[in-house]
């Protein structure tokens, strides 16, 4: 039996979008056991959601339509799962450098590409609240495939996102509760 609210969508129905974690912004990663970083590209943040292979591509503040970013869409439909997806839309120059200006314009979308970093939803379950290192090992099936700030500093990205490894995705940054924190670049040098 499916429990229903109170307008009649069953509980375990796939949210239109899942809020995503807030990173705060720190001037250091953190260091010691029990963090994971990854390279913060500089794009904006969208939800991919695919069911029986179709794909909505969905930001926090409307939905993107398909044949803006088609080469998000394309590469969205090969998942075999239903899923979402939560990414950062980057488009690259010839260099291999984030743009944000240029995605901004919305003059390159046909180009852009997603960066796919976390696993809100499988198959039809909500795994939203599960540890990071499960929702990543999840994430790297259905896709295939302590110097990484300065590394991410001297490709000229934005910076990196570190996040507790056994954490559950936060909707809002809290004073006190730094399970996800920002650690950005200004040039080759790391910045608050």
């Amino acid at each position: 039996m499916l429990w229903r609210k109170s307008r009649g969508r069953p509980m375990n129905a796939p949210a239109a979008f899942i809020h995503p974690c807030q990173p705060i912004v720190a001037k250091q990663p953190p260091s010691g056991p029990g963090w994971v970083h990854e390279v913060k590209h500089d794009g904006y943040r969208l939800q991919i959601h695919v069911k029986d292979g179709r794909v909505r591509l969905i930001q926090s503040t409307a939905q993107t339509g398909p044949s803006a970013t088609p080469l998000i869409v394309r590469d969205a439909g090969r998942i075999e799962s239903s899923a979402i997806v939560d990414a950062e839309v980057a488009w690259l120059d010839s260099d291999g450098m984030a743009v944000f200006d240029a995605l901004h314009s919305r003059v390159y979308d046909a180009k852009a590409s997603a960066c796919a970093f976390d696993l809100l939803m499988l198959n039809g379950e909500d795994i939203h609240r599960r540890p990071y290192v499960e929702r990543k090992a999840a994430l790297r099936k259905i896709l295939r495939h302590d110097k990484l700030l300065a590394a991410a500093c001297k490709l000229g990205l934005e910076g990196i996102v570190s996040k507790k490894l056994d954490a559950p995705v936060q909707v809002r940054a809290v004073r006190g509760m730094a399970e996800n924190q920002k650690s950005q670049c200004t040039g080759s040098h790391p910045r608050a």
